[in-house]
């Protein structure tokens, strides 16, 4: 199955509209109504922000389009078919659109959404989906380095840190950097 490595931002204009694109690789379905609404919090002022996502959370597909006040079938669909196209899932892409006050038809639009999401889903990097597991970390100062080696090597998602009188991360890893962890001396694993 594949996904993408990474969030992403893209940008172009068209006929003076001006597209953004954003996508994230993603785990659950409530992952991707969050980033959503994340969004469209960020851009209260845009025309439309329409919305795709795919993902299989615990064995069931989740696919959901949207076209936020589009003509039916002009944007979330055509975003659908090219992350159908593309083969990938656990993604959410959201296209924000800025009228610039040329209409560009039915055509034109189909395009443009379709034009987001394949740049988003390009720039994010298509690769091999993988797994990863939320959880905490909790260790003393002097393993700072040794846990953030397997995390930069892992390519995992460091969520959040602490530093108390030990320091407490909140990390997204694959199943095989979590046994790496676990194998670590001194340091505490909380799933």
């Amino acid at each position: 199955m594949k996904s993408i490595k990474k969030a992403v931002r893209i940008e172009f204009e068209e006929r003076k509209s001006k597209f953004i694109g954003y996508t994230k690789p993603i785990s659950t379905k409530e992952e991707a109504e969050d980033f959503i609404s994340m969004i469209r919090e960020m851009h209260p002022d845009a025309t439309h922000n329409c919305t795709v996502y795919r993902v299989i959370d615990n064995g069931q597909e989740y696919f959901k389009a949207d076209d936020d006040g589009e003509p039916s079938g002009t944007a979330g669909k055509p975003m659908g078919e090219i992350l159908t196209y593309m083969e990938v899932n656990n993604v959410v892409v959201v296209a924000t659109r800025y009228f610039g006050g040329i209409k560009l038809g039915a055509g034109g639009l189909v395009r443009n959404y379709a034009k987001t999401a394949k740049l988003a889903v390009l720039e994010g990097e298509i690769v091999e989906f993988i797994e990863r597991v939320e959880c905490l970390l909790d260790f003393s100062y002097e393993k700072i380095n040794e846990v953030e080696t397997l995390l930069i090597n892992g390519n995992e998602e460091l969520l959040n840190k602490d530093f108390n009188e030990r320091v407490t991360y909140r990390v997204k890893v694959s199943n095989e950097t979590l046994e790496k962890l676990k194998e670590l001396k001194d340091i505490l694993v909380i799933m």
